[in-house]
This record gives C-alpha cells, structure tokens and sequence, in this order.
C-alpha cells in the first residue's frame, strides 16, 4: 500500500511538473517585446517568472505587469536597461525589496498595499535616482478618497508636499503634474510633514490602559475603610429682585 501511494504521488509530480512546463512554454511562445516593451498582464502570478528575465531583461525598457498577485520583486534586477514599469494591482507591501534601476525614470504602484510612506521613499530615493514619475494611488501610504474615506486634500496635499521634498526631481505624481510653486512650498514645508511612528518595542510591556479607573467624586482623604462619605445639606436661596418669576404676575402699578 505505501509502495502504490508513494508511485501515485511520483506520478502526480510528474504531470505538475509537465503541466507546468507546458504552460511556462505557452507563454513563452505567447511574449513578444515591441520596440523595448515587455507586457505580462493578468497571468495569475506572485513573482516574477524567471523565463522573463532570462529571455527579455537585457532588451526591455518598459515592463508592465499589472494585474497579477505578485508579492516580490525577485528578478526585476535582471532588467538592467528598464526606463518604465508599471506594476499596478498587485499584492506589494512594505516588505518589498526593491532592486537598483539607474536608468528607471517611470514608476506607477497604483492599488497595492504599501503602507509605511517613508520606507518606501527611502527605496525609491535610493534604487531610483532618475525617477521623474511616480503613481502611488490606491494605497494606504497615499492619503486620498481611493484608499481611505476619512481623508481629505488637506491630507492629500501634506503628502504631495512630503513626497516632494524626498524626491525632488519628480515631474509627475499620482495623477497631477508637479507645478513649480508646489515644489517650492515642498521644499519650505516638506521637512516638518513626516509622520512620526513609535517603534513596537515601545510598546511593548506596558500595562494595559484599556482597564476601567474607579470613579470617586470624593477625595482620598474622605474614603475611610472602603467606605464613602457624603454631605447633605439644604441650600435656601431667595431672590427678590425685579425679574423674579413671581414679579411676572405685578403689574407695574403694583411695583
């Protein structure tokens, strides 16, 4: 019996590894790159297919791969002459590591799941030093409507600024072209829009706040053996003046 379970399983191997062959073929005989431009949409994937890299990295330029599940970027170094990439609805996070592209000058990242802004522009300042054009909608690190509800274009214009100030060069963001009074505001205010954020370890091992406080309306000094004292006491406050409530039934004559 363990004998046949064992040669089933071989079995099943082989055929993933022939079906998955055949499908790798497939879209091998389906790429072409025109004048530089490589298109990989909507295939389902959550990195890169190395056939990618080793077939077109040294003959692309503009690399589009939208619509897939990719949660990396291995093998994007491969793509050493690459101007444009487009990686639109995918599944990137912080923990995304970004290769190093001199020649990159066009970057879009629309509806992914990059929250921590400052990590990022710190990849990007970094991998990217000829960026021009940056798209981050849809994410949680770009404080819009299309992400969060509760904000506003106040918040929507401290991140133009801030991003600005990091990555001076930019032409275009999001979907607005970078005016020269905005880059001259960024420069002034960009320095004092970051957010800050306290390390986890600051929390940690810290009581729990959440617990309810006893209420004592009383002081200290007044609680004796868990007990409560009180004070009662009639307070008598009479008003004869002009605009009494009684005064409203005199008549002026009366006065």
């Amino acid at each position: 019996m363990a004998d046949q379970e064992k040669e089933v399983s071989e079995e099943k191997e082989i055929q993933d590894v022939h079906e998955n062959g055949n499908q790798q073929s497939e879209d091998e005989m389906r790429i072409e790159v025109q004048d530089g431009q490589l298109s990989f949409i909507g295939r389902d994937c959550d990195s890169i297919p190395p056939f990618l890299a080793n077939s077109f990295g040294t003959i692309t330029t503009r690399l589009d791969l939208s619509f897939n599940r990719l949660s990396n970027l291995q093998g994007l170094d491969a793509f050493h002459n690459l101007e444009e990439l487009v990686l639109d609805n995918n599944e990137l996070s912080d923990e995304a590591v970004v290769p190093r592209l001199p020649k990159l000058h066009t970057l879009s990242l629309n509806k992914n799941k990059i929250t921590n802004l400052d990590l990022l522009l710190d990849k990007l300042s970094q991998n990217f030093p000829s960026l021009t054009y940056l798209s981050l909608l849809g994410n949680i690190a770009c404080p819009n409507q299309l992400s969060c509800l509760d904000k506003d274009e106040e918040d929507y214009q401290r991140y133009r600024y801030y991003v600005l100030y990091r990555l001076p060069k930019l032409k275009f963001l999001d979907s607005t072209t970078v005016r020269e009074t905005e880059r001259g505001e960024a420069q002034r205010k960009g320095q004092f829009l970051k957010v800050m954020r306290p390390p986890e370890a600051a929390f940690q091992g810290q009581e729990d706040d959440s617990a309810p406080i006893p209420y004592s309306p009383l002081p200290h000094a007044d609680e004796k053996d868990g007990g409560k004292g009180g004070v009662l006491g009639v307070s008598k406050y009479v008003y004869y003046g002009r605009h009494s409530e009684g005064n409203r039934f005199i008549k002026n004559q009366d006065l």
